[in-house]
């Protein structure tokens, strides 16, 4: 079943004024990974996440922005964070191309050989005020990346019959996430990190047996 995953993130003797330069740091190791330098979206919200976002913006980076100076990464932390308090989080989307099969949902013939294609796949990084949300940041981190669905890393692990191309592209997609979680455990001054499923399940040791599967 698919599970949610997130990489949560803390800091020794974290401050709230450091924050900004904390999430540009991560920013930018994702940045390196993904190929992705620009931000596609901004939020900052207030309390908890059942308030709406007292700041909002989504940034256009294709053919059609006049100018895409907004979005990069160290201008758009500035713009979503000018006004920083305790119990504000500050949500920045960007995206990365994860390998995944065109036909995944489908019946029949067409989904017993799909068409692997990198597709792109929305990750939330957020930072986290101490007040916010009763101080959600013991549990999740001063900063957490929010993956989405766990599924292009893991797909189903008891399926034996995904054939080689299908098993190269998860691997990618794993080596992927690794080289992320691993880059900002050595660029970004954290102090622990913490790779998780929301629904508690052991994802270490899903993707170590995944790799191991498709080796």
């Amino acid at each position: 079943m698919a599970d949610q995953l997130y990489l949560s993130l803390w800091f020794p003797n974290f401050r709230l004024d450091s924050l900004p330069a904390a999430l540009v740091s991560v920013l930018r190791q994702f940045a390196l990974i993904s190929g992705e330098k620009r931000v596609a979206a901004a939020s900052a919200y207030p309390i908890s996440f059942s308030e709406s976002p007292v700041y909002q913006r989504v940034y256009v980076n294709d053919d059609r922005a006049q100018s895409t100076e907004d979005s990069i990464i160290e201008n758009a932390v500035a713009e979503a964070t000018e006004q920083l308090h305790d119990d504000m989080a500050y949500e920045f989307e960007m995206k990365w191309n994860l390998w995944r099969p065109e036909n995944s949902g489908g019946e029949g013939a067409a989904a017993l050989d799909p068409l692997w294609k990198p597709q792109p796949s929305t990750v939330k990084i957020i930072g986290f005020g101490p007040e916010f949300d009763q101080s959600t940041y013991e549990q999740n981190g001063q900063i957490r990346v929010d993956f989405g669905l766990d599924t292009p890393w893991i797909m189903d692990e008891e399926d034996d019959s995904l054939d080689e191309e299908a098993q190269q592209h998860i691997k990618q997609n794993v080596e992927m996430l690794l080289a992320f979680t691993l880059s900002v455990e050595k660029n970004s001054g954290i102090s622990s990190r913490l790779l998780w499923t929301e629904s508690g399940e052991p994802l270490a040791e899903k993707l170590i047996a995944r790799l191991q599967r498709l080796n």
